[in-house]
């Protein structure tokens, strides 16, 4: 699946250093400054991988970025329907969304859905050669919480702004085949 492009003129590409990323602003302070001074060096070490929204023509200015690393389910922590159908490892593979943000100067043209789609859509793949039972994300206030369940995250029984959507759920939308969300 290619996620639905909000406008014809944007990409999504790996972080590279020819970003501009100083003028970055999303309206989220711990999300700037992520991306001004601490995302390139936790690329290098290999702790996540970023992916910028960029122009298409010029290729400098990121729009918006999101991060993906691999991360653990505790099995205890699924809701019961969920972990039921799972072997009983006290683990479980997962991917985490860890930062997803847009400029603000570019909010409300779907480049959010845009950024999330290409996400889930690289988690997909990714899945197919390293075990992901399910895309995680943080949400770090009530906004950012109803956009993913927007899109069908499920929060954790303990942990309400810690959301979680099957990989099963994922392909699905991937490949267009009717699904629910839940």
């Amino acid at each position: 699946m290619t996620p639905r492009r909000p406008t014809p003129d944007c990409v999504v590409e790996p972080l590279a250093e020819h970003h501009a990323r100083a003028g970055f602003t999303c309206g989220v302070p711990e999300l700037d400054d992520y991306l001004r001074h601490r995302i390139g060096q936790d690329v290098r070490r290999g702790v996540t991988c970023a992916r910028v929204l960029v122009a298409a023509e010029g290729r400098c200015t990121v729009l918006g970025f999101y991060t993906l690393s691999s991360t653990i389910i505790p099995l205890k922590d699924l809701p019961p329907q969920v972990a039921g159908r799972l072997p009983r490892y006290p683990n479980i593979p997962a991917t985490l969304l860890g930062r997803l943000a847009v400029r603000l100067t570019h909010r409300g043209r779907g480049l959010g859905e845009f950024l999330l789609m290409d996400a889930l859509a690289v988690s997909f793949r990714q899945s197919r050669i390293v075990a992901s039972l399910a895309v995680v994300v943080e949400a770090k206030d009530e906004a950012a919480r109803v956009f993913y369940a927007k899109y069908g995250f499920n929060p954790f029984p303990a942990h309400p702004s810690r959301l979680f959507l099957p990989m099963k759920t994922i392909e699905r939308l991937i490949l267009g085949a009717p699904t629910r969300l839940k």
